[in-house]
């Protein structure tokens, strides 16, 4: 009998999820994951099950990612407002540095599989993720004396996630440079 080989599962969910990011779920073929990750086709099918259970293995990984990362800027000390201006600068630099123009594994999950409900509801589930870790940060700035007491932490949280959102996709366009630098002074300028 021979023996199965070992591998580093999240080392390989890491590096599906940046093919599938760079791809699409659609153009990565299971060769394509074959030869990215070293592992044979049944390596990837005994660890993972399926490319689709994969991808979504790989896509739940980023929104973990992303919320991790949404509540390390957000929850620095000091002035909650600033963190969030801070944030959207944040969105439309790395949209601009995106030299390959991956955008956001969210937005492309959306639009990529809108009728695959599991991966409708990771969609959903980061969306949501980042809608209360922002409302989360709002909550302190209206506390802090830095947002208006009649401003709705939670809808401006779904605005944010809205405008966030839409500048990883134009920062997949050829017109990202002059767009973004404009959405970003009037978010600003919104947030102040």
């Amino acid at each position: 009998m021979g023996r199965t080989k070992e591998f580093d599962t999240d080392a390989a969910l890491r590096t599906a999820m940046d093919l599938f990011w760079r791809q699409g779920y659609e153009a990565t073929s299971m060769q394509d994951l074959v030869d990215h990750l070293g592992l044979g086709r049944g390596s990837i099918y005994g660890a993972f099950g399926s490319k689709r259970e994969l991808y979504l293995r790989a896509f739940e990984r980023y929104v973990d990612d992303a919320r991790d990362g949404l509540l390390g800027q957000l929850s620095v000390p000091g002035s909650s407002m600033a963190a969030v201006r801070t944030l959207v600068r944040h969105y439309a630099e790395i949209s601009l540095a995106d030299a390959e123009l991956k955008g956001c594994l969210v937005t492309n999950t959306a639009v990529e599989l809108p009728a695959d409900a599991d991966a409708g509801r990771l969609v959903a589930s980061g969306l949501e993720t980042m809608e209360t870790v922002l409302a989360g940060a709002l909550l302190r700035a209206r506390a802090q004396g830095e947002l208006a007491a009649d401003r709705d932490p939670v809808s401006l949280a779904r605005f944010l996630v809205t405008l966030l959102q839409g500048i990883r996709v134009v920062g997949k366009t050829p017109v990202r440079q002059r767009f973004l630098d404009d959405t970003v002074d009037q978010a600003l300028a919104f947030l102040s």
